[in-house]
């Protein structure tokens, strides 16, 4: 096989895992800041591909161009130009359709623009996905399996965006923000697959029956603690919209019962981590990413609790999120060490 094409082909993988990550953190921001319906529409931004900066732009004025499709706020309404005019001096209900996914009409410029870096992340990590599949082919003659994943990838990622737009035309349903997240790790799974078996220097390492089931039990109660936390987020939202911004010390007041059992989830996760880190180190594996795992979740613990007994500190939120989907990203790679042997490797090299 070209090192020079596998080389590269490596690289865009990176760079293609990066940008999915800055989409994370994106989109934490995005729930943080309460932005997601920053753009009411999709994939276009109130009908703009840059986004208006001021709320005079949504508004309807005389002896202004239009061009179709662009969207105004009419009687607390989204109103879409039905084709390119330029208006009289009074409104015509004819050169405009109402808004149908749903009736979300307000206007808010911090929460547009934070809405649309997170879309414009989501673009970028797109054409980085899809230059990577296109490096791919050069790993056809010996590695079609790299080459058809790499597509399936792109695939992937083209039905998130699909799952982005659901999510904005449901007004943030909880069910569809949580299979958006479970996505996006599905997503880093395979470009951490990618990355792994297309590096020149990836090792993997001998251990028990014990450790690697503990490991794949870890990953799987990762994934629930992400599930139950999208879950708990539903009723910090729920309360914000009650309360507002100004009340965080009320949106965790007397929670419900997926608080609880999220809680109690991360107890069971850092204990089992920690028995992973000690048997590790007892028997002499050498997993050293364990140790960051560790860390990974002390950090998850700590943010848990600012939230909890601090009243959301700054960035604790977002901060929280990220952490988990590290988490899972390292736990992910460490399975692959422990279970794509190298002898199974050889055949496709």
């Amino acid at each position: 096989m070209n090192k020079t094409n596998n080389s590269r082909y490596h690289l865009w993988v990176k760079i293609s895992l990066i940008f999915v990550f800055l989409v994370i953190i994106a989109g934490a921001m995005v729930r943080m800041t309460g932005s997601g319906m920053g753009c009411p529409d999709w994939p276009k931004c109130f009908g703009y591909y840059i986004p208006p900066t001021d709320a005079s732009e949504l508004e309807w004025q005389p002896n202004r161009e239009f061009n179709k499709g662009m969207v105004i706020i009419k009687d607390e309404t989204l109103k879409v130009a039905a084709k390119s005019f330029i208006t009289s001096e009074n409104y015509n209900a004819e050169n405009w359709n109402a808004y149908t996914k749903h009736d979300y009409a307000i206007f808010n410029v911090w929460h547009t623009w934070i809405e649309y870096i997170n879309r414009l992340m989501g673009a970028l990590s797109g054409l980085a996905i899809l230059i990577m599949a296109i490096f791919s082919l050069g790993q056809w003659k010996r590695r079609k399996w790299i080459t058809v994943l790499s597509w399936i990838s792109v695939v992937l990622l083209g039905f998130q965006a699909w799952l982005g737009a659901t999510v904005v035309y449901s007004v943030l349903a909880p069910a569809k923000i949580t299979v958006h997240m479970v996505m996006a790790l599905v997503i880093v799974a395979v470009l951490l697959y990618l990355l792994y078996v297309s590096s020149e220097n990836r090792q993997t390492y001998k251990t028990s029956g014990i450790l690697r089931w503990a490991l794949i039990i870890a990953v799987v109660l990762t994934l629930i603690q992400v599930i139950l936390g999208t879950q708990v987020r539903q009723l910090v939202d729920e309360r914000v919209a009650v309360l507002g911004y100004d009340a965080k010390e009320s949106w965790l007041s007397n929670p419900d019962l997926n608080f609880y059992i999220h809680r109690t989830f991360s107890v069971l996760v850092l204990f089992l981590n920690l028995f992973l880190w000690y048997y590790n180190r007892k028997h002499g594996y050498g997993l050293s990413k364990l140790n960051w795992i560790l860390l990974l979740i002390l950090g998850e613990a700590a943010t848990g609790i600012a939230m909890y007994y601090f009243d959301f500190p700054i960035l604790s939120q977002p901060l929280h999120l990220v952490l988990a989907s590290v988490l899972f990203a390292f736990q992910f790679y460490v399975i692959m060490e422990v279970f794509l042997r190298r002898s199974a490797l050889k055949s496709a090299i």
